[in-house]
């Protein structure tokens, strides 16, 4: 309804007399239309600008006040406007059907001036609300697919640049850009250090996104407790070691297998232990801690995870604020320690979202424990599984690259990752096409037939998905391994590209031993003929 207009009524009723009793009381602060029947109320009912509001009679011929609201009620263009029902005193009785049919309210016969306005100014104000509700819902819908949007290509362009940075700080390591010294090697690993640590920011950023708009689903597996705690661990040993901080873990023998998604589980534990190093003084000691606790009237059986620090500990005050999001304890421009304040609050909101829930005890200047209780059904123990994991190519045996040289398509716009890919991979002694767009990798992959095809996703004129699509349609091409190589991030873009054909999806900045890695993997499995 426009400001500064009147609202506009529709009153429908089969009695001159009533149509003349409405329109006195509500003419003045009203913009008034009558209908004598239901056909005729249907059809100004439809007219735009439609009703703000239809008083309808409930007993009249031909089709009863029922009928109408129940067609109202099922035309798109009418079915938010309320209705009320008039009727008589003696009609009284079927007011349950009304209300089921969609009406608002009930005003009943001979009109009463006062309660009539009084019920009409009432519903008016609820429907304009309802409105406003409503066009902010849309503006919200609208921010949050905006945001969306922004998220996935910021995610793209940091990590495009990163993908170059990490890239050719490893081959730098592996000395494929030629010899350097020790003081080269260690600004290389400072410099490394440092980009995965940005890494880690934009994850957390995305993380945190992504959660609060609900776009994370997570995948559920069968989870060894031990080897994820050794993972875990595994992940801080360095940092530790460099303050001299002594890593303790006390894990139960024979723990039945964890029903959790293990990769975000495996983020809950780095993110406790790394903030136990983090603020834990040199000489220190970090304990990570397995028990099992028993169900209660109200709470089931769990598993509980405790990360134990002997650090600065958290003032009582302070305890509140660690769990949200971009809040830190110390902020000034002299804090000792540097952080987002992301960490926590993603500990917090996964194991939310599994179902558990995240403690704390704490004592300024003696240390803290940090405890995670998950959901618990004990079962019989898993087998032991080996902490190595199944020997991966890179560990086996190889034939001489030089006998072998795959063929490997890499479709890929950025000259920086271009570079950083070539200068790797033809140092492994692969050989080389290049297609700059996704047109070109088809072209190519058709007059070519590469070993194996290494495909970007956003790039101009034909993008990735595309691309890999057209591929498979070639019966020539249909077994050649894709890997979809992609700075593409958000939730779904994973299975995006498997859809579309590839093989595997390896994100950006991509770690180049994995990537040679599964090259030899995918070649091999293929049985393809070497060149």
């Amino acid at each position: 309804m426009p400001t500064g207009t009147r609202p506009k009524i529709l009153i429908v009723d089969d009695s001159a007399e009533n149509l003349l009793v409405l329109m006195e009381i509500l003419q003045t602060d009203y913009a008034v239309i009558t209908a004598k029947n239901g056909e005729k109320a249907l059809q100004l009912a439809a007219k735009e600008p439609v009703p703000d509001l239809i008083v309808l009679d409930v007993v009249m011929p031909d089709m009863d006040g029922y009928e109408v609201c129940k067609q109202l009620k099922q035309n798109p263009l009418t079915q938010n406007i309320p209705v009320i029902f008039g009727t008589a005193l003696n009609e009284a009785g079927n007011e349950a059907q009304g209300f089921e049919l969609g009406a608002v309210d009930y005003i009943t016969k001979p009109f009463r001036g006062p309660v009539v306005k009084a019920r009409l100014k009432s519903h008016l104000a609820m429907q304009r609300l309802n409105q406003e509700l409503k066009q902010t819902n849309q503006a919200l819908a609208e921010a949050t697919r905006l945001k969306d949007e922004f998220l996935a290509n910021m995610s793209h362009e940091l990590r495009t640049p990163l993908n170059v940075i990490l890239g050719t700080m490893e081959a730098l390591q592996e000395e494929i850009l030629g010899p350097i010294n020790e003081r080269q090697l260690k600004a290389v690993l400072m410099t490394e250090t440092s980009a995965s640590h940005l890494l880690r920011l934009i994850n957390d950023i995305l993380d945190i996104a992504k959660i609060g708009s609900g776009e994370i689903t997570l995948e559920y597996g069968s989870v060894n407790v031990k080897q994820l705690c050794s993972s875990s661990l595994t992940f801080v040993k360095q940092q530790a070691c460099k303050k001299s901080i002594q890593l303790v873990s006390e894990i139960p023998p024979n723990l039945s297998d964890l029903s959790v998604d293990e990769v975000r589980m495996r983020q809950v534990l780095i993110n406790l232990l790394t903030n136990a190093v983090k603020f834990t003084p040199e000489g220190g000691k970090v304990t990570l801690a397995v028990s099992g606790l028993s169900a209660t009237e109200k709470t089931p059986a769990s598993l509980r995870f405790a990360v134990t620090d002997t650090g600065i500990g958290i003032a009582p005050e302070n305890i509140p604020k660690l769990f949200k999001p971009f809040v830190q304890i110390d902020s000034a421009l002299n804090r000792q320690q540097t952080g987002t304040g992301l960490g926590l609050a993603l500990v917090k909101q996964i194991v939310e979202l599994h179902g558990g829930q995240v403690g704390l005890t704490s004592e300024l200047g003696a240390g803290s424990c940090f405890t995670v209780d998950l959901p618990y059904e004990t079962t019989m123990s898993s087998a032991p599984q080996s902490l190595l994991g199944t020997t991966t190519a890179s560990t086996q045996p190889r034939q001489s690259r030089a006998m072998s040289a795959p063929l490997v398509l890499l479709a890929e716009d950025e000259s920086a990752n271009v570079e950083t890919f070539s200068t790797y991979l033809e140092a492994k002694r692969y050989r080389l096409l290049l297609a700059r767009n996704g047109q070109e990798a088809i072209t190519l992959a058709c007059s070519e037939h590469p070993d194996i095809i290494l495909m970007d996703i956003q790039m101009p004129g034909m993008d990735g998905l595309e691309a890999i699509q057209q591929i498979r349609q070639q019966e020539t091409l249909r077994q050649v391994p894709i890997i979809a190589v992609t700075a593409l991030t958000m939730d779904g873009d994973r299975e995006r590209c498997l859809e579309a054909g590839a093989n595997e999806y390896m994100a950006k900045p991509v770690k180049l031993k994995q990537l040679d890695t599964l090259i030899q993997t995918l070649v091999n499995s293929a049985n393809i003929t070497p060149c």
